[in-house]
Parts: structure tokens; C-alpha cells; sequence
């Protein structure tokens, strides 16, 4: 799957982010506080498939067997189920399709939005429709949790820097059919990246070790990263592919440390199944 783009896609377990307050203005919205979506449509699914979907359109989100657990992971750039506090039981086990449509004046106005204020939007507007349609309340507290520093190991990080005039043209593309410096593609044990920093490889770790992930390398650059590793629940370990904390020492010489640190966590303090459309 790419990243660095509008949409992703997730099967079994959650792979999600995003962050900030609903109530904080938004540039380019001029006097309106929160954009929100214009129309929701929210349905039960009741398929039992493992499967799950969630992609951002020029004009709303859509998401297929999706949970209120799933959609608060990535309203607030979740990583770890330590990140969130008071959550109903059927937060997790109750599934649903969501279609989310934005009227014409903001869809307007986030492309006239830089890449990181249009992401940070639309996470306000999600964070709106948890509110409008889940009755949602919540807070936010700051927490001691588990995590991890990512160091170079001891002898040394084995990083090639990205070319500064490479243009990727047989690289990872995005939605639009483009490559370009920035992008991501992960799978099943596999990580690709073209041009990517340190803060980057940091989060997107985070994200497969279930845990806040800081960058400590001290490295400034961007890299073309190529790893490649056996996950927990795929068996057997082979020379080509050890656990995900060998294969970064081997293949990146980098390191993930244990440690502890403040964690924004968010605790529920309500939170109700939404009315949904037949």
C-alpha cells in the first residue's frame, strides 16, 4: 500500500494517524472554525470480514467495515491501544460503512490548503463527525507509556541518501499516477521509501511495533529506505527476513531502545452508538 497520499488501506489490523482539536480555526476557511462534512451516511456492516477500508476522495471519505475504535485512531494519530482510555465495548466489535461527502465550498477550500493543513483538516473534520454522530465527548491527559528511541546501532547506520535531482520517475506513485520524493509503500514485512527522514521512518515504525517511536539518530537527511522483515504473527523467521528489530540493526544499522515518556492519551468520557441510515 503507498503512503504520503489521500488514502490508505488496512486488513486486519489498524494502520492510522492524525491529530488536533476540533475547535481550532483552520487557514483558508475564513470565519468558519471547524469545516465539517455536509452530508453523512452511516450503515451498519454486518459482513464478518476481516477486511477493513478507509480512503480519503477529493470530496469526502469513504470507509468500509469500519470501527468507532478504528475511526478514533486515525481522527487522533493513535498508535497504541495505551493511547486511548474508557472506550465502550462495542466501540471495537461493532462495524460499520461510512460515506462522508463535503459541499463544494470545502472541497474549494482544501486544495487551496498546503499538504500538511488540508491532512490536518480533515482530521478536524472526522473528529466533527465522531462528535455530531457518535455523541462523542472526550479529553485529553498526558500519560507515562512504554516506548521506543530510534538510535543508530553500534556500528554505524548503513542509510543511502536520497539524490537531491532524483525525480523517482519508475518510483512509488500516488493515487495521481505520480512519483515523487516523499513517497512510502508498506506491506506485509516490507517497507519501501523514496527521499524520507528519519521523523518519518520513526512514526511509520511506530505504527508496526505498536508503541510512540522517537527519532534520536540525530541524522538530518532524507533516505531511500529498503527493509524487509518477518512479522509476529507470519511464523517462522528466514535469514531474508528476521524479526523487524534484527532487520533494522542489519539491514538500516538503527536500533529501537525501550523506554518511557509523555504520551498524549485521549480518555472517553462519552460516547453512544450512532443512528444509522437503512
Amino acid at each position: 500500500m503507498a503512503y504520503g497520499s489521500v488514502g490508505f488501506q488496512m486488513a486486519s489490523r489498524m494502520r492510522v494517524g492524525l491529530l488536533a482539536a476540533v475547535a481550532v480555526a483552520m487557514p483558508g476557511f475564513g470565519q468558519n472554525p471547524s469545516p465539517a462534512y455536509d452530508i453523512v451516511s452511516i450503515k451498519p456492516n454486518k459482513s464478518g470480514s476481516g477486511m477493513t477500508r478507509m480512503t480519503n476522495a477529493s470530496d469526502g471519505l469513504s470507509g468500509t467495515n469500519v470501527s468507532l475504535k478504528m475511526l478514533l485512531f486515525n481522527a487522533y494519530f493513535l498508535k497504541t491501544d495505551d493511547q486511548i482510555v474508557g472506550l465502550p465495548g462495542w466501540a471495537a466489535s461493532a462495524n460499520f460503512d461510512i460515506q462522508a461527502k463535503m459541499d463544494a465550498e470545502t472541497v474549494d477550500a482544501l486544495k487551496k490548503l498546503s499538504k500538511d493543513d488540508a491532512r490536518d483538516a480533515r482530521r478536524k473534520m472526522l473528529q466533527a463527525l465522531l462528535a455530531e454522530r457518535f455523541h462523542m465527548t472526550l479529553h485529553h491527559e498526558t500519560r507515562d507509556l512504554p516506548m521506543y528511541s530510534l538510535v543508530v546501532a553500534k556500528g554505524g547506520a548503513k542509510l543511502k541518501e536520497a539524490d537531491p535531482n532524483d525525480a523517482y520517475a519508475n518510483g512509488i506513485k500516488g493515487p495521481d499516477g505520480q512519483s515523487h520524493p516523499g513517497m512510502m509503500w508498506i506491506g506485509d514485512g516490507t517497507m519501501n521509501a523514496q527521499a524520507i527522514p528519519m521523523l518519518t521512518l520513526a512514526m511509520n515504525l511506530g505504527f508496526e511495533v505498536r508503541r510512540i517511536v522517537v527519532d534520536k539518530t540525530g541524522l538530518t537527511g532524507n533516505y531511500d529506505i529498503s527493509l524487509k522483515w518477518t512479522k509476529e504473527d507470519a511464523g517462522t523467521e528466514t535469514p531474508d527476513a528476521p524479526s523487524l528489530f534484527v532487520a533494522l540493526e542489519e539491514q538500516l544499522g538503527l536500533k529501537l531502545e525501550s523506554t518511557k515518556g509523555p504520551v498524549d492519551v485521549i480518555v472517553i468520557d462519552h460516547a453512544e452508538m450512532p443512528a444509522v441510515d437503512q
